[in-house]
């Protein structure tokens, strides 16, 4: 089984930049997008032989998540359930068999942390949901999750070490959540890997030179880490200042 997820950065942008291609190329069993950018009936996405999922934000242009799978799912549902947070598009979960899968776009600190408050309660409701998922059945979350958890996980840590995504906070909520039995997939194959990110700023020549953050990523429960076979991060996937992230289980 593979499993792909990519922070497109619009979806209609990302559409003139390959996308079909890659999507293609991989042949997924489940797809997961992040940062649709999208309102409803914007785009008809012809997918012969997928049945699609999508949660659109409120507010246009903005944020949005979408979820193709081969399998039709038992069930799927959008958001965490907790009213706040349910504005934005940014979680769908599909339940299978032997586990959820969820698409998640983790709300961004902002600028001078302005949301870093919001963040931090987003981070709480967002764990007590997976758990809540894992007393069920195994557990898969992907998505842009907007932190890099350690130093190896970007090119200047120390210059990052107040910006958003690198905050102590978040990397401590991120560290939370492996404590609760889960496990950061790329990390489980390869836990030492240097300069391998998932996205580079669209500035100063950022992707060109690699440097980058790796804030996307594949999280399994760790009831399934025996199903694991593999993680990828396809750095040479252009059309997004994300790249798409991969894992694969058995």
């Amino acid at each position: 089984m593979k499993f792909i997820s990519w922070n497109v950065n619009g979806l209609r942008a990302c559409m003139q930049k390959g996308f079909m291609d890659f999507f293609n190329e991989m042949d997924a069993d489940v797809f997961c997008i992040q940062e649709t950018k999208m309102q409803p009936g914007q785009l008809e996405l012809e997918l012969p032989g997928y049945f699609q999922y999508w949660n659109s934000a409120e507010k246009k242009g903005y944020s949005g998540t979408a979820l193709f799978t081969k399998t039709e799912p038992l069930s799927v549902t959008y958001g965490i359930g907790v009213e706040e947070h349910d504005h934005e598009g940014r979680v769908i979960t599909a339940e299978f068999e032997d586990y959820y899968v969820v698409t998640v776009y983790t709300p961004n600190s902002q600028r001078e942390l302005t949301r870093l408050d919001y963040r931090m309660q987003w981070e709480e409701a967002f764990l007590a949901y997976i758990n809540g998922l894992k007393e069920k059945k195994g557990v898969i979350f992907c998505g842009d999750l907007n932190v890099a958890h350690k130093e190896i996980d970007l090119k200047n840590p120390k210059t990052n070490h107040r910006n958003a995504g690198f905050t102590d906070e978040e990397r401590n909520c991120f560290t939370r959540v492996l404590e609760n039995g889960f496990v950061d997939t790329f990390r489980y194959f390869y836990p030492d890997m240097t300069d391998i990110y998932s996205w580079w700023s669209y500035m100063f020549q950022a992707r060109s030179k690699n440097v980058g953050w790796r804030i996307d990523y594949f999280v399994a429960s760790e009831d399934l880490k025996d199903k694991l076979v593999d993680a990828k991060i396809h750095t040479e996937v252009l059309g997004s200042d994300h790249c798409p992230v991969e894992v694969e289980l058995k």
